[in-house]
């Protein structure tokens, strides 16, 4: 097992600081870099209107650690942005070139030469870091968020096939890419959370032997915030089944199946609630359909408990998280194939054996032809055990 003390960087709160929790809490975190840090009642540290957008920023279990973040310089530089009003991928490109630069700056002040550090830091802002860690003779991990370009791929020709939905996504540029592939030779690991995601790096001409699945980690959920999960002998127009999706609505993640999924079962009594923020604006919604927009993470919850499958079918994700924070809550899961590996097909959930609208449908008649099954299900959910902060932090120091 590896004595490293690690040094994690992260533009915002990713996996809520899941990677630097799990490595502080068995004492190998030397260094939390981030873009902003707000604790609360802190006095001073985010103007009023921008501590706002950044609340998020902060964790309990990191209250004692070494966190080192760019606060003021975070807020003239988003308002730069503004001003400039710089597109999408402008602004993607900027912050992560703002942030390495801030974070090799610290690194170039603070850091000593040794062998027993591992610096640890997310696909599309790592290449400098990497660059001022090898030149440190540290070991570099790199935490890939994605499947790569072959996601952007199967994007691509997904928006080919559904131009009746209007979208704001665009495709990455090629700096993007260059610059990842400078970060995947720099990497001397690259974690993925998911077998989908390692094979997809591969096809990319990523080699295996850097390649580690790590998958992500869910917190348990507190007993009290999950009732018991009641499902009805036969489900009916007054109780129908209660499909939920919560994400981002975007054609990736299997949006435009589910909603012609929606049309086939609009004379059955399924009721299907879409909460997140929309890539996309359907010129038409099915009338089983429940489109709530984008909700705070307490609120969450709510729909969560409230529903009796979680429907994930997306075409492409790394891992998916959603699919935890479900089982956390002992929601049955239906998903696709294309992202991490929570689901035991028939045990706690249904697997598609591909996204389209008939298997979807097929899925969720099942469901509501066999409600008994479903609360089989829920009683099979994963324990959150399996993808603990402790099981976290076993995968990172077993590096070699």
């Amino acid at each position: 097992m590896s004595s490293h003390r690690w040094i994690c960087c992260q533009i915002g709160a990713r996996e809520h600081y899941a990677v630097p929790r799990a490595l502080h809490a068995g004492g190998d975190l030397d260094a939390l870099l981030t873009d902003a840090w707000q604790p609360p009642g802190a006095v001073g540290v985010l103007p009023v209107a921008a501590g706002k957008r950044f609340a998020g920023r902060f964790h309990p279990d990191l209250a004692a650690a070494r966190v080192i973040a760019f606060n003021s310089q975070l807020i003239r530089f988003e308002l730069g942005l503004r001003i400039r009003r710089a597109s999408l991928w402008e602004q993607i490109l900027a912050r992560n070139a703002w942030f390495e630069k801030r974070a090799a700056g610290w690194l170039e002040k603070n850091a000593t030469v040794g062998n027993d550090r591992s610096l640890l830091a997310y696909s599309y802002a790592a290449r400098d870091l990497f660059r001022k860690a090898k030149a440190l003779g540290w070991r570099t991990v790199l935490c890939q968020i994605d499947p790569g370009p072959v996601e952007e791929e199967i994007v691509q020709r997904e928006h080919a096939r559904q131009p009746h939905l209007a979208t704001t996504w665009r495709p990455a540029p090629e700096k993007y890419w260059r610059r990842w592939r400078e970060e995947c030779e720099l990497a001397d690991h690259i974690l993925v959370n998911s077998r989908w995601s390692g094979d997809a790096l591969e096809q990319a001409g990523i080699a295996a032997s850097k390649i580690k699945i790590v998958p992500l980690a869910c917190e348990n959920v507190a007993p009290e915030a999950t009732p018991p999960r009641e499902y009805p002998a036969h489900f009916s127009a007054t109780r129908p089944l209660r499909v939920l999706f919560l994400g981002q609505i975007c054609l990736r993640k299997g949006v435009a199946y589910l909603l012609d999924a929606a049309r086939l079962l609009q004379d059955e009594p399924v009721e299907f609630h879409m909460v997140g923020t929309s890539e996309i604006k359907p010129t038409e919604i099915p009338r089983n359909v429940r489109w709530h927009g984008p909700v705070p993470r307490s609120e969450a919850a709510r729909f969560y408990n409230e529903a009796d499958v979680f429907l994930f079918p997306t075409l492409s994700d790394g891992f998916g998280l959603t699919q935890l924070e479900a089982q956390a809550r002992q929601l049955p899961v239906i998903a696709s194939r294309s992202c991490g590996g929570v689901v035991q097909d028939g045990v706690n959930g249904l697997l598609l054996g591909g996204v389209s609208a008939s298997a979807i449908a097929d899925a969720l008649r099942a469901c509501l032809h066999r409600p008994g099954m479903l609360a089989e299900f829920s009683n099979n959910a994963v324990s959150a055990q399996a993808f603990g902060l402790q099981m976290l932090r076993q995968n990172l120091t077993r590096l070699p």
